[in-house]
Parts: C-alpha cells; structure tokens; sequence
C-alpha cells in the first residue's frame, strides 16, 4: 500500500466510509504514497469496509498461489 511502484503494472486502491472529509483525507494520504487518484476507488459508506475486510482471504489465496506477499489487482471498468 505504502509503495504501489513496488509492484509493475497498474493496480486499484479502495476506500469507503461514513465520513467523506475522512476519506478525502485517506486518499491524500493514497497520492503522497505514489497512487495516483484514478486509481483510488470509492466504495462509498461504511458497509464498503466489510467488502474491503474480505480482501484479506482472496490476498492469502493470491500469496500460497505465488508464493510471495508482493500482490495486488486491477479493477477494469467496461
């Protein structure tokens, strides 16, 4: 997250919340890390964090695939 030039290629960032001057912030805070803001998605209120938590099982099944923690994903838009 702190370092998305650490993986080639494009990848996708999310965030989501309740309140929207808190997750203007927390993508600043994405862009000084290097993300550029088209890649930041917002999934909108809080019950966006609960779709977020599940990442956590699809990175562990990414990780035992490639057998590295150095992983992300690309969301494309049609």
């Amino acid at each position: 997250m702190v370092d998305p030039g650490s993986i080639p290629g494009e990848h996708t960032m999310f965030v989501s919340g309740d309140d929207e001057a808190a997750k203007a912030q927390a993508a600043e805070l994405l862009e000084s890390f290097g993300w550029p803001s088209a890649a930041i998605v917002d999934l909108g209120d809080i019950g966006g964090a609960r779709a977020q938590e599940m990442y956590l099982p699809l990175w562990l099944r990414l990780y035992r695939a490639f057998e590295t923690p150095v992983v992300n994903i690309h969301v494309v838009k049609e």
